[in-house]
């Protein structure tokens, strides 16, 4: 079973940026599609990122196009977010996930089989 852990979250001001780790263990870091999430308070759990097994297929939320980055380093077993050009409307707590189910990409919450504890997004304007 991986457990994924989830840091580099904070404060930041708009047209900051910030970038977003998810250290993995316990698993083979290569089954892995990998996607990131965000929650806002009050509303749902919402698909931003994923990335396939290899890191060749990669897919956004129009909300994040252009801005935010998703990227994967298999000597590490970590997944990366960089979030640029950060508005208010980007503050939540972001989730880092995890499927053996998938090739390629995955953008539901029920597709994933494995969840970080998540960290606090705060973007002030």
């Amino acid at each position: 079973q991986v457990q994924l852990v989830e840091s580099g979250g904070g404060l930041v001001q708009a047209g900051d940026s910030l970038r977003l780790s998810c250290a993995t263990s316990g698993g083979t870091f290569s089954s892995y599609v990998m996607g990131w999430f965000r929650q806002a308070p009050g509303k749902e759990r919402e698909f931003v990122a994923t990335i396939s097994r290899s890191g060749g297929s990669i897919y956004y939320a129009d909300s994040v196009k252009g801005r935010f980055t998703i990227s994967r380093d298999s000597a590490r077993n970590t997944v990366y977010l960089q979030m640029n050009s950060l508005s208010p409307e980007d503050t939540a707590v972001y989730y880092c996930a995890a499927t053996a189910s998938f090739r390629f990409a995955a953008s539901r919450t029920r597709d994933y089989d494995y969840w970080g504890q998540g960290t606090q997004v705060t973007v002030s304007s």
